[in-house]
């Protein structure tokens, strides 16, 4: 079973984009343009999402 981790090797903030692309098979760049775009044009709820993705994902490598 595969698990949703933030990367530690593709990251650019704290890994969420990337682990989402590793997790879904998505090149992360695109999800960090499609998610940079959301928070612009979602007034800041995507960059609120982002911050919670990153305190709730736990980092790859660390104990489940």
């Amino acid at each position: 079973m595969q698990r949703l981790y933030r990367s530690s090797r593709d990251k650019m903030i704290s890994g969420v984009c990337g682990g989402l692309g590793e997790y879904f098979g998505i090149d992360p760049t695109l999800l960090r343009l499609a998610w940079a775009a959301l928070a612009l044009f979602s007034f800041g709820t995507f960059l609120v999402l982002y911050v919670i993705a990153a305190v709730i994902i736990p980092y790859e490598g660390s104990r489940p």
